[in-house]
Protein backbone atom coordinates (compact mmCIF):
# COMPACT_ATOMS: atom_id res chain seq x y z
CA UNK A 1 0.00 0.00 0.00
CA UNK A 2 1.46 3.15 -0.64
CA UNK A 3 2.55 5.44 2.18
CA UNK A 4 0.30 8.33 1.75
CA UNK A 5 -2.95 6.13 1.92
CA UNK A 6 -1.55 4.03 4.79
CA UNK A 7 -1.19 7.49 7.06
CA UNK A 8 -4.95 8.22 5.92
CA UNK A 9 -6.45 4.92 6.41
CA UNK A 10 -4.61 4.34 9.89
CA UNK A 11 -5.82 7.72 11.04
CA UNK A 12 -1.85 9.24 11.89
CA UNK A 13 -2.47 11.99 9.23
CA UNK A 14 -6.38 12.87 8.86
CA UNK A 15 -6.29 13.95 4.96
CA UNK A 16 -3.96 12.21 2.17
CA UNK A 17 -2.93 15.55 0.77
CA UNK A 18 -1.51 16.62 3.97
CA UNK A 19 0.15 13.14 4.19
CA UNK A 20 1.99 14.13 0.60
CA UNK A 21 2.66 17.09 1.52
CA UNK A 22 4.28 15.81 4.97
CA UNK A 23 6.57 13.18 2.66
CA UNK A 24 7.65 15.66 0.01
CA UNK A 25 8.49 17.84 2.76
CA UNK A 26 10.86 15.17 4.02
CA UNK A 27 9.15 15.07 7.21
CA UNK A 28 8.15 11.04 6.94
CA UNK A 29 10.36 8.51 7.36
CA UNK A 30 10.26 4.78 6.50
CA UNK A 31 12.87 2.52 7.96
CA UNK A 32 14.64 5.78 9.33
CA UNK A 33 15.04 6.82 5.17
CA UNK A 34 13.09 9.55 4.06
CA UNK A 35 9.98 8.54 1.63
CA UNK A 36 8.26 9.47 -1.01
CA UNK A 37 4.42 9.47 -0.82
CA UNK A 38 4.43 6.57 -3.34
CA UNK A 39 6.82 4.58 -1.72
CA UNK A 40 5.56 0.88 -0.38
CA UNK A 41 4.36 0.01 3.22
CA UNK A 42 4.07 -3.03 4.68
CA UNK A 43 3.87 -5.42 7.76
CA UNK A 44 6.85 -4.56 9.83
CA UNK A 45 8.19 -1.38 8.90
CA UNK A 46 8.62 1.86 11.32
CA UNK A 47 7.45 5.13 10.23
CA UNK A 48 8.72 8.33 11.58
CA UNK A 49 6.62 11.62 11.61
CA UNK A 50 7.91 15.00 12.60
CA UNK A 51 5.04 17.10 13.55
CA UNK A 52 6.73 20.39 14.26
CA UNK A 53 8.80 19.99 17.62
CA UNK A 54 6.38 16.42 18.06
CA UNK A 55 8.37 13.42 16.33
CA UNK A 56 5.72 9.99 16.48
CA UNK A 57 7.12 6.89 15.91
CA UNK A 58 4.98 3.44 14.97
CA UNK A 59 5.50 0.13 13.95
CA UNK A 60 3.05 -1.01 10.59
CA UNK A 61 1.17 -4.72 12.37
CA UNK A 62 -1.76 -4.47 9.54
CA UNK A 63 -2.40 -3.16 6.11
CA UNK A 64 -6.20 -3.26 5.08
CA UNK A 65 -8.15 -1.34 2.10
CA UNK A 66 -10.81 0.05 4.36
CA UNK A 67 -11.30 0.32 8.42
CA UNK A 68 -13.55 1.65 10.82
CA UNK A 69 -12.79 4.64 12.86
CA UNK A 70 -12.56 2.60 16.35
CA UNK A 71 -10.40 -0.32 14.54
CA UNK A 72 -8.01 2.72 13.01
CA UNK A 73 -5.75 2.33 16.19
CA UNK A 74 -5.00 -1.68 15.35
CA UNK A 75 -3.08 -0.96 12.52
CA UNK A 76 0.24 0.08 14.16
CA UNK A 77 2.20 0.16 17.30
CA UNK A 78 3.31 2.88 18.92
CA UNK A 79 7.24 3.01 19.53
Amino acid sequence: MRLDKYLKISRLIKRRTVANEACDAGRVLVNDRPAKASAQVKAGDTIEIQFGSKNVKVEVLDIKETVRKEDAENLFRYL
